[in-house]
């Protein structure tokens, strides 16, 4: 597992433009650049400049590059520098003081003015607080929902007893803003555990936090949420639909990467190819405007390796094998240690249900099958989106081997997955 960050813009000019990356290098030699400097560009070097290997290339590349696509190479995803990102999703929202003074004195009310000074809570407790949820945050992709669901629910009283004590406004404000990101994570969790009535409550109510303390993220993040709901219950207009509403609340964030990536699998779903590369595009030239997250593996969190994440399937399901391979394999790559275990396993087990469905469409039964039951021998934590997408490589199989023995072993699997997510909510696959 490497430590270099994928440069996405460039996967995603390549993907629009429906290039290899050989061909991309032949286009590269064939600039005035690589003809005068007899250049020998070939495709190792687009795979070690595509992995973040090579942040910036050296100039008669850099130059050749531009002719051939037209566009900067810092809009291609190089950059001489790279940036970490130390803050966390809650420092970024603390009202200034002063602000709040201005506040207190803008109404003229004794009692706000007292409460910029009265408060039971302790110095550094809002800090641990906030470091508390972050870490809850960053155990999603690998503790059991119903062990997270439990700490989550513990935290999310304790904020609550702090909320009907004495607090300053920036305290308060701050703690909303807590509750709020508390409240999202507990529907993300509900959902994995097909608990969708729960589900929905929670994401709703995270919606009002973050309206309440104008925070454009959490109200982004709540839309994604809807959009992820009605991606996997099939509503793929209800996706983009949702997707493009978070988008105008989200502004520079990681929410606008993800609600961004959420459209184009709506729009992959539906079959739209342009516009879901265009979708992908944005959310590769967005994220590039991001520093680096300290803790990619926060929930909330959107990074590179996500973004290839998410294009593997985009591409599974816009029938395009050849990208659904190249991002799926990269992607188990990427999140796999030199144990042999997984540091994302939802992701990883997607990406080998999107092997399985490619080696299905080429006629490879072994090996779609091994893929699919290796994602179901994974330790992942969704059951949830893991039966949404083995019902995606079920019925493939069931398509073009209804009568081989292997695809009914695969199908005997996926029900019986299917059977227990049914059995925790009825109305869950309705």
């Amino acid at each position: 597992m490497a430590d270099t960050i994928p440069n996405v813009q460039l996967r995603a000019w390549r993907n629009k433009a429906q290039l290899t990356r050989a061909e991309l290098a032949a286009r590269i030699n064939a600039t005035p650049t690589g003809i005068k400097d007899g250049l020998n560009c070939d495709e190792e070097r687009i795979r070690r400049w595509e992995a973040g290997e090579v942040s910036w290339p050296h100039s008669p590349y850099r130059l050749a590059l531009t002719q051939a696509t037209g566009l900067p190479v810092e809009d291609l995803g190089f950059s001489p520098t790279k940036r970490r990102n130390g803050s966390r999703l809650i420092e970024a929202q603390i009202i200034p003081t002063d602000a709040l003074r201005a506040e207190a004195d803008l109404y003229g009310t004794m009692e706000l003015a007292q409460q910029l000074q009265a408060s039971d809570v302790g110095p550094g407790t809002l800090e641990a607080l906030a470091e508390a949820v972050d870490l809850l945050c960053r155990a999603y992709p690998v503790v059991s929902a119903a062990t997270l669901r439990d700490r989550t629910q513990k935290r999310l009283a304790q904020v609550t007893r702090l909320l009907s004590g004495r607090l300053t406004l920036a305290q308060h404000r701050e703690l909303l803003v807590i509750t709020g990101w508390l409240t999202a994570l507990l529907g993300c969790i509900h959902y994995d555990l097909g608990e969708r009535e729960e589900a929905e409550t929670s994401r709703r109510a995270a919606y009002e936090m973050g309206h309440q303390v104008g925070h454009g993220e959490l109200i982004g993040w709540a839309y994604e949420m809807s959009a992820w709901f009605a991606l996997v219950e099939g509503r793929y207009e209800d996706v983009v639909t949702s997707a493009r509403k978070g988008q105008a609340a989200a502004g520079m964030s990681n929410a606008m990467v993800q609600l961004t990536l959420q459209e184009a699998r709506g729009l992959a779903r539906m079959g739209d190819r342009r516009e879901a590369d265009k979708a992908l595009s944005r959310g590769a030239d967005i994220l590039a405007k991001l520093p680096p997250p300290e803790h990619p593996d926060n929930h909330f969190v959107f990074d590179h390796a996500k973004w290839m994440f998410y294009a593997a399937t985009a591409y599974t399901w816009l029938g395009d094998n050849d990208r659904a391979e190249e991002h799926a394999l990269e992607t188990i790559q990427i999140h796999t240690r030199p144990d042999g275990t997984h540091n994302a396993p939802m992701r990883v087990a997607d990406a080998h249900i999107d092997l399985g469905i490619v080696h299905a469409r080429r006629g490879n039964l072994d090996a779609a099958v091994d893929q699919g039951l290796t994602a179901f021998d994974i330790e992942r934590k969704s059951l949830t989106d893991l039966v949404n997408r083995a019902g995606d490589l079920d019925r493939v199989l069931r398509q073009n081997y209804r009568r081989e023995a292997l695809a009914q072993e695969f199908h005997n699997r996926y029900v019986t997955a299917r059977r227990a997510l049914t059995a925790r909510q009825p109305d869950m696959l309705d």
